[in-house]
């Protein structure tokens, strides 16, 4: 292993060769042997050790994608997500969490940069994110469909979305799975499902990807003229994500999602907010065998 720490003798001898080095090869110098060190003690916080310290487990979500965050009538965090994040920090002997509201986009950065310890918000475990965070245990699942304007008889699958105008969120799973699947379509970002949901409502877009839980929540809560169409294009998972080099939190996460796939706290908190009928558990181990 090499060390980041630089011996005092060697620090002598650099400093003893200013005119050989120059002013600027003494500044560059220094700034990264300030950026390896810095960069060495910021890895080696332990969140757990400090979430517990403090007494507070910060974890992100968007508040705005029920059944899974949102906000209630008296403007407090709510739905699937935050009562298992809720769970989680009681499991791990951090019972006072406290969400903080973030873009899906925005996710990875504010993990990386340390906004927060976790993100719990129906975010799925994808390749590209897990290059710069890491994901615990899958605790939650949804389908992604297509929905289309009521009128609308030329869509009905994802062989009938070429050349269409596709609409999908930044950031989200939704804009990955389409930007590698349908290559022949004319897929476009938007920053939130509202605004999506707007256009495709208004005519300019041809259709949108999204799951089936919030795709129904913007055209019934929004009174919007579309339609879900086609089986499921794919069953995504949700798992906690937190900033890599964080064994003991990701340890700690994993041991209570573990525990409550176990004693039913998962099937239960499914059937309440997502749907009576809703079996969490057997959708996970359904999405976890399928191939996409």
């Amino acid at each position: 292993m090499h060390s980041n720490i630089v011996e005092e003798t060697d620090m002598k001898q650099f400093f003893s060769r200013p005119r050989a080095l120059g002013t600027l090869g003494v500044l560059a110098f220094c700034a990264a042997f300030c950026t390896a060190f810095c960069t060495s003690t910021a890895s080696a916080a332990d969140l757990l050790a400090e979430a517990k310290a403090s007494h507070v487990l910060r974890v992100a979500n968007t508040q705005s994608s029920p059944p899974w965050s949102l906000l209630d009538d008296n403007n407090q965090p709510s739905g699937y997500d935050v009562a298992i994040a809720k769970e989680v920090g009681k499991r791990i002997g951090v019972p006072n969490v406290v969400f903080v509201a973030d873009s899906f986009k925005n996710f990875v950065e504010g993990l990386k940069s340390a906004k927060y310890d976790l993100v719990m918000n129906d975010l799925t475990p994808t390749p590209e994110r897990a290059k710069q965070v890491d994901f615990g245990d899958p605790y939650g699942v949804e389908d992604f469909r297509i929905f289309v304007r009521v009128e609308n008889t030329d869509i009905n699958g994802q062989a009938t979305l070429k050349g269409k105008r596709v609409g999908v969120v930044t950031g989200s799973s939704n804009e990955s799975w389409a930007r590698a699947h349908l290559t022949d379509s004319d897929v476009r970002s938007y920053d939130n499902g509202g605004l999506v949901f707007n256009d495709l409502g208004s005519g300019r877009l041809d259709a949108v990807i999204i799951s089936h839980f919030g795709g129904m929540k913007y055209a019934n809560v929004n009174h919007l003229p579309v339609k879900e169409v086609g089986e499921p294009l794919i069953y995504q998972l949700s798992a906690p994500a937190l900033a890599k080099g964080q064994p003991a939190l990701l340890a700690a996460v994993n041991k209570a999602i573990a525990g409550m796939m176990a004693d039913g706290t998962i099937a239960a908190l499914g059937k309440k907010w997502v749907g009576a009928n809703y079996d969490m558990v057997g959708t996970i181990a359904k999405a976890r065998q399928q191939k996409e």
